[in-house]
């Protein structure tokens, strides 16, 4: 699932390099910079403007690229947003997205992710003075040698035309419409009982209409997750677990601890939770799968895992995994607030339905609505991730990170709605706070950009997307038999 929380005491800590200045008793402050990183003439070279800058006020501390990277480990972390180095090796226990998240970036530079993911920039560095511990020495470049700066720099001039077309602000009305919907149909189901009697169409009918309302609740909720309805971290966390919590029975804590980390490294393995199920149930991707094979492993017959996928994947996942894991989580992890959502949610659907179907009915009724709910939450959402690239987390830049884990399914009214418009998974990926109904005005922009670095913008007809799935599947199967037999 990722790597655990960090041990107290990396703080205290200090790097062996006796060319240091000797430990103060209080990290020196340095005055923030502009969220762009200043740029240089290549990924290597000097940062002319960070060079000409005179100090202000104490002398900084400085730091090279290999003594961050140094401390990426579980006792000692560190990380750079703006040039700016951060110890948070204390911290990662009280981030509020979670520890994994932030520890991914751990001996990285983390600028373009901290802008992704905060709406109040502003506010979260004021909490992060206290972790400054310094700055890059003025002859290292603003990030590392493996990251794209030309591309970088582009991504995030188009991020700030982005803000200034207004493209950041939600559509109040359009996430009330979204919710009103959500509860239409789920009136609509209990008067499909009320008026027609429980017979085996009449309960057919209810049951598909309450496994769109768990569908599309759960598009809903992650708007709110990602913080892209309101301005304010507050209205978004509260309707977040209003809609998590009773209208879908889950917690919001573990919605965020796992779907932060898929969006900070997608598809890097040991980093997103998403891909978990390799190597114990999938061999996923080719890098991972002729990996898996060359070192002689088989927990499953995966040259068959495109057949069995159709057993335990889509019909499987929600029913028989996460409908037990979400109530072990909230009790392992005391997440009370969130249990006492949860209850809601199931003390409704007790009061509504058992006196209609009784008790047996109503548990059975759950179970067929996790069942069709659950094959259509695992095909929307593998259909942009699992056909793409899959490997070790390589430290790219922001946009390829984010370019080689996606792919986008083609706009059309219904697939937006299917998809809760994640059909635009890579403005979603780039953006991740942007509100839903703004991502088809930004796709021409990124298209654009991504046409002028030669990086593929893939985007494919929905049933398309869906039988990606299967071949991708079927030929890192057959990969990793061939490594398995012969290398």
């Amino acid at each position: 699932m990722g790597m655990r929380a960090a041990r107290p005491g990396g703080l205290r800590r200090r790097a062996e390099n006796p060319a240091r200045a000797s430990k103060p008793s209080r990290s020196p402050r340095v005055p923030n910079s502009r969220l762009t990183a200043p740029a240089g003439p290549s990924a290597m070279a000097p940062d002319p403007v960070a060079a000409e800058t005179p100090a202000q006020g104490p002398t900084p501390r400085y730091f090279t690229w290999d003594e961050v990277a140094q401390r990426s480990g579980y006792k000692e972390r560190w990380l750079v947003i703006d040039r700016k180095v951060y110890n948070i090796s204390e911290f990662t226990r009280r981030h509020p997205g979670g520890s994994r998240v932030i520890s991914h970036y751990a001996g990285q530079d983390a600028t373009d992710p901290f802008v992704a993911f905060h709406i109040n920039k502003d506010l979260v560095k004021k909490y992060m003075n206290s972790l400054l511990i310094g700055e890059l020495s003025p002859e290292q470049p603003s990030f590392e040698p493996t990251k794209n700066k030309e591309l970088t720099d582009e991504f995030r001039e188009l991020r700030a035309t982005v803000e200034r077309m207004g493209l950041m602000k939600a559509n109040h009305v359009f996430f009330l419409l979204c919710l009103l919907h959500i509860l239409l149909l789920d009136g609509a189901a209990w008067l499909t009982l009320w008026v027609f009697g429980t017979s085996f169409l009449p309960l057919l009918l209810c049951a598909v209409l309450l496994s769109a309302v768990q569908a599309q609740a759960g598009w809903l909720q992650h708007d709110f997750g990602h913080l892209s309805v309101f301005s304010t971290s507050k209205w978004n966390h509260l309707l977040h677990h209003f809609v998590i919590g009773h209208l879908k029975g889950a917690p919001a804590s573990w919605w965020n601890h796992l779907h932060f980390q898929h969006h900070a490294k997608p598809n890097c393995f040991r980093k997103d939770p998403d891909i978990n199920m390799h190597p114990f149930f999938f061999a996923l991707g080719k890098i991972l799968s002729v990996e898996l094979g060359k070192q002689k492993k088989k927990y499953m017959p995966y040259n068959h895992q495109h057949k069995y996928f159709f057993l335990i994947g889509p019909p499987a996942l929600l029913p028989l995994y996460f409908q037990w894991y979400i109530f072990y989580f909230v009790i392992q992890r005391k997440k009370w607030v969130d249990l006492a959502w949860m209850l809601t949610f199931y003390a409704r659907l007790f009061l509504t339905y058992v006196p209609l179907l009784g008790l047996k009915g109503c548990l059975g009724l759950f179970f067929m609505v996790r069942f069709l709910e659950s094959n259509w939450f695992v095909w929307v959402t593998q259909m942009n991730h699992i056909p793409m690239h899959i490997d070790h987390d390589r430290n790219m830049d922001w946009v390829s990170t984010q370019l080689q884990a996606t792919c986008n399914v083609h706009k059309s009214a219904f697939n937006d709605w299917f998809s809760g418009h994640l059909n635009f998974q890579i403005e979603h990926h780039l953006f991740p706070t942007m509100p839903r109904h703004n991502y088809h005005k930004v796709a021409p922009l990124v298209q654009s950009l991504c046409a002028k670095h030669g990086i593929e913008y893939k985007s494919k007809p929905l049933l398309s997307a869906f039988a990606d799935i299967v071949h991708s599947l079927k030929e890192s199967g057959q990969l990793w038999l061939d490594a398995y037999l012969h290398q």
